[in-house]
């Protein structure tokens, strides 16, 4: 090259190989399942916050918390997605101290600083919103969230897409906020998540009454007694004093629920079906038909991990995505959630072309694989390879995969009243699991020799269970476990159904081939006591590798003291479980073979 060239050149090629470790620290663009770069940047350091009343349709004052991103202490000019959530546990709260408290998740502020307005809504009749608590997900809280969703759309500072967030009753209100077809909701992602409230509170036909007086006194104490943040405009807190007035009328829960002990049952102060008209599920096909795009993420020790893979299954599969970890209630690691998060609404409410569904539609998490091979992706949901494998009840109270032969196998026992789960995985807000040992010792139990390789078992256990009573009903509990190599007994799974409620029904949608008792008040059969009946239901899914060496164990109760009502009869009844050729009692396991 001339010397003359050269000269002229060096300048620029100096600026090009300054800009060359700039370059090669961009972020690579990267867009897979819990990894997410490159799409988007966070181009905000900060955010504003302001709260004010909006008025539903029926001017109620709904109490709001608006977050907007700022960078350098200036709020962003430019419209932007909001993401909301319908918040059932106030939205925002002052400390002892008086200092405020933002009921935020941390990842959330990640997704701000990318440029998203996020806002929080205090439902009526709780936080610092006016209205009364009729019962959850009632008609005016769901027609709440459609004028919610349009406000959010109408606003200067909102590009017109909408999505919601965050999880447990604030999931719950996304798919009722879907069932309303508001034509800004564009996307959600609701977490561990219900859909069917009547399977939630009476599992099986038995009434789940510890959980709903605990939540009832809970919201009563947030309701009423530790009032939430006022919001900007009531400097004097008259109006959060004249809102909490209003909230002494909410509905006790506990009370209202008691009092439907069928499906069909209706609310005597209201005249309403509530768990036909209260619950998402019943409003499957207006989902459907909102074309709002879905991700459900669940735990498999959550309560609503069934829901949701049902859910799953009958939604538009270009709409729709399914992710279940080794959580409880309210766990969130093994993963990076802002990510997730980011992924989704990039793609939903900002048009990024980031891949998000071309990925699989299904991640799930293998307990007891390797940390590194945790994670799995499927196409579909139940797993295509599955294979069904019964293992039936047999002598010496062991389970085998050979049918049993002949007649007169069976075992008995009097009921225990005092067989529990506790603490219960399902409702539990810490991964803490209890040894179950003493509750094996207070029901019939059956044991595999020890397992020659490890056995992946992913999907949903079914249980066909030949029993009778002493009694004309009785409730009949099934646990999955695992028992290491010192007898030491590991909660899997759980099922659970009142013997009464046994009758099955087409529910109108997919269910995966799930058996559906319905409890209705006419599809109750008590028992002849002696006589024999099956059983059939399901166990709330699992991912599990059993480990070699140790045994799997199914476990049958009477009674679980801890969580559920079951009537208690003097003298307690005896429960016979039967285990013979034309009445085989078996557990039947989705087992993925590779393993």
């Amino acid at each position: 090259m001339p010397r003359a060239l050269f000269r002229r050149l060096s300048p620029l090629l100096l600026l090009l190989a300054l800009a060359a470790p700039v370059a090669a620290k961009t972020a690579p663009k990267v867009s897979t399942f819990n990894r997410y770069s490159g799409y988007s940047e966070a181009v905000y350091d900060g955010w504003k916050r302001t709260s004010q009343y909006v008025a539903a349709r029926d001017g109620t004052k709904l109490a709001v918390d608006i977050y907007r991103p700022t960078l350098k202490g200036k709020v962003a000019e430019e419209r932007l997605p909001v993401v909301w959530t319908h918040h059932r546990y106030q939205r925002a709260a002052l400390d002892p101290k008086g200092e405020l408290s933002m009921n935020l998740p941390d990842w959330l502020l990640e997704v701000l600083k990318h440029g998203y307005v996020v806002a929080a809504v205090d439902v009526r009749g709780s936080g610092a919103s006016f209205g009364v608590f009729e019962g959850m997900f009632s008609t005016k809280e769901t027609q709440d969230a459609y004028d919610m969703t349009e406000w959010f759309a109408s606003q200067p500072w909102s590009n017109g897409r909408i999505g919601m967030y965050s999880r447990s009753y604030l999931g719950m209100t996304q798919y009722m906020a879907a069932t309303q077809k508001p034509p800004h909701l564009t996307a959600i992602f609701p977490e561990v998540a219900g859909t069917d409230w009547y399977d939630l509170l009476y599992h099986g036909g038995i009434y789940h009454g510890p959980f709903i007086e605990l939540w009832t006194g809970i919201v009563k104490e947030l309701d009423v007694d530790k009032p939430a943040a006022p919001v900007d405009e009531d400097k004097d807190g008259s109006l959060l004093k004249a809102a909490v007035a209003e909230h002494r009328k909410n509905r006790n829960a506990a009370d209202l629920y008691a009092s439907l002990p069928y499906r069909d049952s209706i609310d005597a102060r209201t005249g309403v079906q509530v768990w036909r008209d209260w619950t998402p599920i019943t409003y499957l096909s207006r989902i459907q038909e909102s074309k709002v795009a879905v991700y459900n993420l669940d735990g498999w020790y959550d309560r609503y991990v069934r829901d949701q893979t049902i859910l799953f299954r009958n939604l538009d599969p270009k709409l729709r995505k399914l992710t279940i970890g080794p959580w409880t209630h309210t766990q969130d690691d093994h993963m990076d959630f802002a990510a997730e998060h980011l992924r989704w609404w990039d793609y939903w409410l900002k048009g990024i072309q980031n891949g998000m569904m071309d990925d699989a539609p299904v991640h799930y998490y293998v307990m007891g694989a390797p940390g590194a091979k945790a994670w799995r992706s499927a196409q579909a949901w139940p797993l295509p390879q599955e294979r069904r494998t019964a293992y039936y009840f047999s002598p010496g109270k062991s389970l085998k995969t050979t049918a049993p032969q002949g007649r007169g196998g069976r075992d008995e026992r009097k009921v225990d009243y005092s067989a529990r789960i506790d603490p219960d995985p399902r409702w539990s807000l810490e991964q803490r699991f209890p040894e179950l040992s003493a509750n094996d010792a207070k029901g019939i139990s059956y044991t595999t020799p020890p397992l020659k390789a490890p056995l992946e078992v992913t999907g949903h256990p079914m249980v066909h269970l030949w029993v009778s009573s002493s009694a004309t009903d009785g409730d009949f509990f099934v646990y999955l476990e695992e028992v290491d190599g010192k007898g030491r007994s590991r909660y899997v799974s759980e099922g659970m159904l009142r013997a009464s409620n046994r009758a099955t029904a087409d529910p109108g949608y997919g269910t995966a081939g799930l058996p559906y008792h319905r409890g209705n008040r006419a599809d109750r059969k008590p028992l002849k006591p002696g006589e024999p009946v099956e059983l059939v239901f399901d166990l709330y899914p699992t991912s599990t590798l059993f480990k070699a060496g140790h045994r799997i164990r199914v476990t049958v109760t009477g009674a679980d003291a801890r969580n559920a009502r079951t009537p208690k009869l003097t003298p307690a009844p005896r429960m016979t479980v039967y285990r013979e050729a034309e009445r085989a009692s078996y557990v039947e396991l989705p087992v993925i073979p590779g393993h």
